[in-house]
C-alpha cells in the first residue's frame, strides 16, 4: 500500500505538487507567527506564552457584606465546603473566607472536564437544604476562567491629543466611566469571561441621620429606612387608549438627585411633614472599598480584563484592543481651565502580548536559523546540491504541517510545544538524508537501461520501511510523555504532539513529495542551448532586480546564471560547476546566518560574527571531516584493543552515572516574563489609607530605579471572584525596560553618537550613556546629561546604521536578576514584609496549585488558628537557619492580628425594656456600617443609598456607646445600658483545605540552590529539630512542604516509570528490527553512552572554568548562557528526545554490520574484522551527518537569549551534550558487534 502511493506521485507528479502546494498554503494559513498572509485567510493555532498547568479548578463567590471573616467561616465557607465535597471528580476544596465574602476553590481531577465541572457544582448549589445559609446570601458561581486568564490591565487616565498625562478627571468620574461603559463594551469581545474593575471610587448617595433629632422628632431608624425605600419606585400602569392611539403608562419615582432623598417623607405630625433633611444630611460620597490601584505613587482607575478557559490568549487580546479602537473615540472629554482637552484614554500597563510575541520571535529565530545551518551540513556533506534542495525543502514544509495538526489538534502554540519541533530537526533530516543518499546511489548504479522513475521508485521502496522504523522509534518513545499527569502532562503533552507531528510530517514529505520532485530534479534534460541562454540570462536578470530593490540574495541568483552559461561554454566542467555552485550555497547560508543570528552580538560589526560562524560552523565540520577520514584507522585499532577502548565509554557511563545523583532537581526552569511582580504584605491592622500610602511609597521608590519602564500596584482586589485579595496584601506589576532600546519591530536600533560618544537627541541635547566610552573633555562639560538622569524615549533618539545601541541599564545592572536585588533594596520599609521573586504568569499558576503566593513554602493545618500561627512562627525562625534558604523571604502568615470591636449585648437588660437581639442588631448594621437600602436607576448607571450616622459619632468605642436603641414605648436607651464593648485580635482571613483550617510559611531559595536540595535541608532540620525536643509538634496540628516541590514530587514519581518505558520500548523496537538480544543490546549502548554524555554537558555548563574564556571579544560561557542547570522535567524531556536520536546512529550501524556479515560470511578473526571495517566505512557518513546536524542546529538555541530561550536551552543540553558523546558508539557498536562474532567462530572452531 505505502510503495504503491509512493509509486502513484512519482508517476503522477502534478498530484505531488499540489500536495505540496496545499501543505505550504494550508501551514502558512495556520501559522502562529503572525505573518502576512497576503490574499490567504489567517487562522492561526491558538497561543500563549506557557502552557495553563494550573489545576482543574472552579470557585463558588458568596458575598455578605459588612461581615467579620469569622462570621464568613461559620455560617457560610463550612457549610459550603461540607456539602461540595460530595461532587464527583473533586480532588480537595480550598477556601478563604474573608471581610465581606467567601471564596471556596473546588479542584476537580484532570479528567474532569471544565464546563461539566460547573454544572455539577450549579446542580449542587441549587439543591442546598433550606437553612443551610444565612438569609439573603446566595452563593454564585465564578467566572469560567482561572486566574492564568489575566491577560490584559489598563488604567483610565486624562491624555491629550499628543498622549500626554492632562489628569482633570475625579476617581469617582472615572470609576463611573470604567463600570458603566468601557466594562461593558469590553465585556463583548469575543472570549472575555469578565473584566474586573479596582481603584477610584464607586459614587453612592449617603444620609447621615442625626440621632438627637430623631430622639426629639421620636423616629426611629426603621422610619428612616422605610421613608428612603418608598421614595425611589418607578410603576407601570399598564395602558389607556386616547383617539384610538395605545399609550404606556408609566409612573416616575425614581431619585435623581439629592434633593429627591432629602424631600422624602419619613412621618408627618398635625399636617407638618418632617423630611430626611429635616432629620440628616444627604450628600454624595465614596462607598467603602477593598481595593486599591496606584501608579507610580498617584491613586489610578484600572481593570484586569480576564480571557475566558480554553480561549486564545492572543486573539482575545487582539478582539479587545479592536473594541478598545471603536470604544476610545466615545469616550468623555473635557477641557480644562488652562485650555487643553483632556479625554479619557485607555492605558493598558500589562500586556501579555508583549511576552507571547517575543517568545514566538525566539523560537521563529531558532527554527528558522536550524534549518539554515541544517541546509548548510546536508550541502557541505552530501556535496550534491540537488540533493541539497530536496533535503533541505524537507523541513519547511514538515514545519508548516506540523501548524495543520496542531489546528486539527486542538494543540496550542507556546514555548513549550514549539520546542518539539526545534529538537525534532535532527531526526527529521536524517529521513530526507538517508532516501536522498539511497536515490543518488541508484542513480549512480543506472545503466541508463531503466526509466528515472523506475530508478527513484526502487530507491524509494528499499529504505521505505527502514525510515519508518527509524523514525517508529523516536515517535514511540515519546509515547510515555502522552501519559504524564498534572502539570507536567499539561506541560509537555503538547511537545510530545508537536515532535511526533514534526516527525511524522517528516516521514510523509521524505516518503511522498521527495521521490516525485527527485525524479523531476535527477532526469536527464535535453534542453536546447538557445532555451539555456535565455533561462540564465532570465537568472541574471531577476539577480540584477532584487539587487535593485535592496535584496542582496540576487546576487546568488547572478553567480547560478553565471555559472550556468560558463558550464554551457565548457569553460567548466559539470563536477567543477557544482562545486563553485555549492561555494556560493554555503557563502550565502553562512552570511545569512551572521547577519540574523547574530551569535557575538549586535554590538559586534556583521564580519565578526561572520568570522564566528565561518569558525563556528566549518571547525565543526572539519572535526567530522577528520573523523571520517580517520575513522578506518581508529576502527581498527579499537578492534585489537578492544578492553582498553571499551573502558572508555564504560567509564563515560560510570561518571555521567554519578553526576545524575549529585546535580539538583526542580521541578521547572522559570520563564523570564519580562516583569516582576511584587507581592509584600503590610500589618493586618492596617487601615485603607495606611494601605493607601505605603503603597504609593512603594510604587514610588521602584519607579525611581532607572530601569523600570512602569509600576503600577494593587491593594486589595478587583470586583472579581478569582481575586480574593486582603487590604492588606500589595500585587505591584513592574515592567523593566528591555536591556538595549528597540524599534517598532522589537529588534535592536542603533542611534546617532557625535565624535565625543554622546547620543543625539532631535531637540539637540547631548546624552552621556554610561555604558559607552567618551571622551574626556565630552565628561567634563557640563551641558550633558546622564541616561540615567532622564527617562530617554525611543522618540527622542536619531536612528542612524552606523551609530550606537542604546543601553537601558546601567553598567552595574548586567541581569534582570540585578534589578530585582535594586527592587528589594528600595521597597525596605517599615511594616511591611519582604517578598519571594516572582512574575505575573509564574504567580497566578503557583497560586493556582498551592492557593500561596510563592514557588515555595509549607502548609500547616490544624483546627485553632492561633495554635497554627504560633507553630508558623515557630518554622518561621528555623527556616532562617536552614542552607540555601533566602532569609529575608522567609515570612509566616500573621493570621490572628486584625483588632475587632466586639458588642456584646447583655440579654438580661435588653429583657427589661422589651427589646430583642434582632432590634439591638438592626440599629447597629444601619447606624455603624451604614445600609445599602435601594439603588437609583439613572439611565445605565447604577448608585446605591446608604443610610447611617455621622461619622463624628461612630469613631470610637465611646461614640459607640452613645447610640439610641429605639423602646417600642418609652425614650430611646443608649447602647450602653444594653451592651458592652470590647476588643479582642481576630482573623484578617481564614483559609481552610477540606475543612481543615490552614497557614502558610512562605521562603524562598538563594540563587545557585536547587529548589528540591534547599526543601530537603529545611526539612531535616525541622526534623532535627523535633527530634532533639527544640520543636514540638502540638497535638492536632500537621505540615507539609508544598509549593512546585508537590510537583517535582509527583514529576519524579511519573518520570521514574516513564523513562524506564521509554528506554523498554526502545529495546523492544530494537528486538524486533534485529531479532536478536545481543545485537539489541549493543546498539542500546549507544544510549547509555548518550545518556552519561547529556548528563556530563550538564555538569559541564555549571563549572565556572568551561568554556571560560573570550573569543573575538566574546566570553563563551555568556555567549552559551552557561550557569548551573537543575534537573528539572525539561531536561527529562531532553533525554527521552535524546534516546531516540541515539539509537539512529546504532541502528544504522547495526544494520548494515548484519547486512555486510550475511553477504561475506566471514570464517576467521581476520575476514570479521574486514567485515566490520567495511560496513563501518560504509555508513560512517550519514551517521555523522546526523550527529552534525542535531549537534549545529542545536547552536542557535544554545545561543538564544530571547523570551523562552530558559525553558528551550534546559531541553536542548541534553541532546547536545550526549549526540556529541555519542559519538564514541561508532566505535562501540562494531567493537562489540566483531568481539561477539569472534566469539561465537572460536565456539564453532572447538
Amino acid at each position: 500500500m505505502l510503495n504503491k502511493a509512493i509509486k502513484f506521485l512519482i508517476e503522477n507528479k502534478l498530484v505531488a505538487v499540489l500536495l505540496l502546494v496545499l501543505f505550504v498554503g494550508w501551514g502558512t494559513v495556520n501559522a502562529p507567527f503572525n505573518w502576512d498572509t497576503g490574499f490567504l485567510p489567517s487562522n492561526p493555532v491558538a497561543v500563549d506564552a506557557i502552557p495553563d498547568i494550573g489545576e482543574n479548578q472552579q470557585i463558588v463567590f458568596t458575598k455578605w457584606d459588612g461581615r467579620s471573616p469569622q462570621d464568613i467561616e461559620d455560617q457560610i465557607t463550612y457549610p459550603l465546603t461540607t456539602s461540595l465535597l460530595g461532587i464527583p471528580g473533586v480532588k480537595t476544596i480550598r477556601s478563604s473566607s474573608m471581610f465581606g465574602f467567601s471564596s471556596i476553590y473546588i479542584i476537580f481531577e484532570e479528567d474532569i472536564e471544565f464546563y461539566w465541572s460547573r454544572s455539577r457544582i450549579l446542580e449542587k448549589l441549587n439543591s442546598l437544604p433550606s437553612g443551610l445559609l444565612p438569609e439573603g446570601v446566595n452563593p454564585a458561581l465564578g467566572p469560567d476562567a482561572t486566574g492564568l486568564g489575566q491577560i490584559f490591565w489598563y488604567t483610565l487616565e486624562g491624555r491629550d491629543e499628543n498622549g500626554n498625562v492632562t489628569g482633570g478627571w475625579d476617581l469617582q468620574e472615572l470609576r463611573s466611566i470604567q463600570d458603566y461603559y468601557v466594562k461593558y463594551a469590553l465585556s463583548s469581545a469575543s472570549g472575555v469571561s469578565e473584566v474586573a474593575s479596582i481603584g477610584g471610587y464607586v459614587q453612592e448617595y449617603q444620609v447621615d441621620v442625626n440621632p438627637e433629632l430623631m430622639r426629639q422628632y421620636n423616629i426611629g431608624l426603621q422610619h428612616v429606612v422605610k421613608a428612603v425605600k418608598e421614595s425611589n419606585k418607578d410603576i407601570g400602569a399598564q395602558t389607556i387608549e386616547i383617539n384610538n392611539a395605545e399609550y404606556l403608562v408609566r409612573g416616575l419615582g425614581y431619585v435623581k438627585s439629592i434633593e429627591d432623598i432629602e424631600n422624602a417623607v419619613v412621618t408627618s405630625e398635625n399636617y407638618t411633614a418632617i423630611r430626611i433633611k429635616d432629620i440628616g444630611k444627604v450628600s454624595l460620597g465614596p462607598a467603602t472599598r477593598r481595593g486599591l490601584l496606584d501608579k507610580e505613587g498617584a491613586e489610578v482607575v484600572g481593570a484586569v480584563v480576564v480571557a475566558r478557559y480554553g480561549a486564545n490568549p492572543m486573539e482575545v487580546i487582539n478582539n479587545v484592543k479592536e473594541k478598545i479602537n471603536e470604544l476610545s473615540a466615545g469616550l468623555p472629554s473635557k477641557v480644562l481651565a488652562d485650555g487643553r482637552t483632556s479625554q479619557v484614554t485607555i492605558v493598558p500597563f500589562y500586556d501579555r502580548t508583549e511576552l507571547i510575541q517575543e517568545t514566538l520571535d525566539t523560537l521563529n529565530e531558532a527554527l528558522t536559523l536550524e534549518i539554515l545551518i541544517t541546509i548548510l551540513v546536508i550541502i557541505i556533506m552530501v556535496f550534491n546540491l540537488r540533493a541539497s534542495i530536496l533535503i533541505s525543502g524537507l523541513l519547511p514544509v514538515a514545519v508548516l504541517m506540523v501548524f495543520i495538526a496542531m489546528k486539527f489538534f486542538g494543540v496550542d502554540a507556546n514555548i513549550v510545544a514549539l520546542s518539539g519541533i526545534a529538537i525534532a530537526i535532527g531526526t527529521m533530516v536524517d529521513v530526507g538524508v538517508i532516501l536522498s543518499e539511497n536515490i543518488i546511489r541508484h542513480l549512480d548504479e543506472d545503466d541508463g537501461t531503466q526509466s528515472i522513475n523506475t530508478v527513484v521508485y526502487n530507491a524509494t521502496a528499499e529504505v521505505s520501511g527502514a525510515i519508518v522504523t527509524a523514525v517508529m522509534t523516536t515517535i514511540i518513545s515519546f509515547i510515555p510523555v502522552f501519559t504524564m499527569i498534572g502539570a507536567e502532562g499539561k506541560l509537555f503533552r503538547p511537545l510530545a504532539f508537536t515532535k511526533t507531528f514534526a516527525l511524522t510530517a517528516s516521514i510523509i514529505v521524505a516518503l511522498f513529495l521527495i521521490p516525485p520532485f527527485a525524479a523531476f530534479l535527477f532526469r536527464k534534460k535535453s534542453i536546447k542551448n538557445t532555451f539555456k541562454y535565455v533561462l540564465n540570462g532570465v537568472l541574471i536578470a531577476l539577480g540584477i532586480a532584487a539587487i535593485i530593490y535592496g535584496y542582496w540574495l540576487g546576487l546568488i541568483l547572478i553567480g547560478f546564471g553565471i555559472v550556468a552559461l560558463i558550464k554551457q561554454q565548457e569553460i567548466v566542467s559539470e563536477k567543477q560547476a557544482n562545486l563553485i555552485n555549492i561555494i556560493i550555497s554555503v557563502s550565502a547560508i553562512v552570511f545569512l546566518l551572521a547577519e540574523y543570528w547574530r551569535p557575538l552580538g549586535v554590538d559586534k560589526s556583521i564580519f565578526w560574527n561572520l568570522i564566528f560562524v565561518s569558525v563556528i560552523c566549518f571547525g565543526l565540520l572539519g572535526v567530522f571531516s577528520l573523523f571520517i577520514k580517520y575513522y578506518t584507522r581508529i576502527l581498527r585499532w579499537c578492534l585489537d584493543n578492544k578492553l582498553l577502548f571499551l573502558s572508555v565509554p564504560t567509564a563515560i557511563v560510570i561518571a555521567g552515572f554519578f553526576i545524575m545523583k549529585n546535580t539538583g532537581k526542580e521541578f521547572m526552569p522559570s520563564l523570564n516574563e519580562g516583569s516582576f511582580l511584587l507581592m509584600p504584605t503590610s500589618m493586618p491592622h492596617s487601615g485603607i489609607e495606611e494601605n493607601k500610602r505605603v503603597l504609593q511609597q512603594l510604587d514610588m521608590a521602584v519607579a525611581s530605579i532607572p530601569e523600570i519602564k512602569t509600576v503600577v500596584g494593587k491593594a486589595g482586589r478587583t470586583e472579581s471572584a478569582l481575586d480574593p485579595a486582603p487590604l492588606s496584601m500589595y500585587e505591584n506589576i513592574i515592567q523593566y525596560k528591555p536591556e538595549y532600546m528597540l524599534n517598532e519591530s522589537r529588534e535592536r536600533q542603533r542611534y546617532k553618537v557625535n565624535e565625543d560618544g554622546l547620543f543625539e537627541l532631535k531637540d539637540g541635547r547631548l546624552i552621556h550613556n554610561e555604558n559607552i566610552d567618551v571622551s574626556s573633555s565630552a565628561v567634563e562639560n557640563k551641558a550633558i546629561i546622564k541616561s540615567t538622569l532622564l527617562n530617554v524615549q525611543r522618540s527622542q533618539l536619531i536612528e542612524d546604521k552606523d551609530g550606537e545601541n542604546y543601553r537601558n541599564w546601567r553598567p552595574e545592572i548586567e541581569s534582570p536578576d540585578d534589578i530585582w536585588n535594586e527592587i528589594v533594596r528600595v521597597t525596605k520599609l517599615p511594616g511591611v514584609t519582604s517578598a519571594p521573586k516572582l512574575q505575573p504568569i509564574e504567580t497566578r499558576l503557583v497560586m493556582l496549585q498551592t492557593g500561596m503566593r510563592a514557588p515555595m513554602g509549607i502548609k500547616v493545618k490544624g483546627q485553632d488558628l492561633k495554635q497554627i500561627e504560633a507553630f508558623g512562627v515557630q518554622l518561621e525562625n528555623i527556616l532562617k537557619q536552614a542552607e540555601g534558604v533566602k532569609k529575608e523571604a522567609v515570612f509566616a502568615d500573621r493570621i490572628v492580628g486584625k483588632p475587632y470591636l466586639l458588642i456584646d449585648i447583655d440579654r438580661e437588660k435588653i429583657a427589661r425594656y422589651g427589646i430583642s437581639i434582632q432590634d439591638v442588631q438592626d440599629v447597629l448594621k444601619v447606624a455603624v456600617g451604614g445600609m445599602v437600602l435601594t439603588q437609583t436607576v439613572e439611565g445605565r448607571e447604577r448608585y446605591g443609598v446608604r443610610v447611617r450616622y455621622p461619622r463624628e459619632l461612630r469613631a470610637n468605642p465611646t461614640d459607640l456607646q452613645q447610640i439610641y436603641v429605639p423602646v417600642e414605648k418609652g425614650s430611646p436607651v443608649p447602647l450602653s445600658e444594653l451592651a458592652t464593648i470590647k476588643y479582642e485580635q481576630g482573623p484578617q482571613v481564614i483559609k481552610s483545605e477540606d475543612t481543615f483550617l490552614v497557614g502558610y510559611v512562605l521562603f524562598d531559595k538563594m540563587d545557585g540552590f536547587a529548589e528540591v536540595s534547599v526543601v530537603e535541608n529545611a526539612q531535616a532540620l525541622i526534623q532535627e529539630k523535633i527530634d532533639n525536643g527544640e520543636l514540638v509538634v502540638p497535638k492536632g496540628i500537621n505540615y507539609q512542604f508544598t509549593g512546585t516541590y508537590e510537583n517535582q514530587l509527583r514529576a519524579e514519581k511519573t518520570l521514574s516509570v516513564v523513562v524506564p518505558l521509554a528506554l523498554a520500548i526502545i529495546f523492544l523496537i530494537l528486538y524486533f528490527q534485529f531479532r536478536s538480544v545481543g545485537t539489541s543490546l549493543m546498539v542500546f549502548t549507544g544510549i547509555a553512552v548518550a545518556f552519561a554524555g547529556g548528563f556530563i554537558m550538564i555538569w559541564l555548563y555549571g563549572q565556572d572554568w568551561f568554556l571560560n574564556f573570550n573569543f573575538f571579544g566574546e566570553n563563551l560561557r555568556d555567549l552559551f548562557q552557561m550557569h548551573p542547570i537543575n534537573l528539572s522535567v525539561a531536561v527529562w524531556v531532553g533525554f527521552i528526545a535524546l534516546f531516540g536520536i541515539a539509537t539512529d546512529d546504532g541502528v544504522v550501524m547495526a544494520t548494515y554490520l548484519t547486512q555486510t556479515f550475511n553477504r561475506n560470511t566471514p570464517e576467521n578473526k581476520k575476514e570479521v574484522r574486514a567485515s566490520i571495517v567495511e560496513a563501518g566505512e560504509k555508513r560512517i557518513r550519514p551517521c555523522l551527518m546526523t550527529t552534525a546536524t542535531t549537534i549545529l542546529a542545536l547552536l542557535p538555541v544554545l545561543t538564544s537569549t530571547g523570551r523562552g530561550s530558559d525553558i528551550m536551552i534546559p531541553m536542548a543540553i541534553p541532546s547536545f551534550g550526549g549526540m556529541l558523546i555519542a559519538l564514541i558508539t561508532l566505535f562501540v557498536v562494531p567493537v562489540l558487534y566483531s568481539w561477539k562474532a569472534e566469539v561465537q567462530l572460536k565456539r564453532t572452531v572447538k
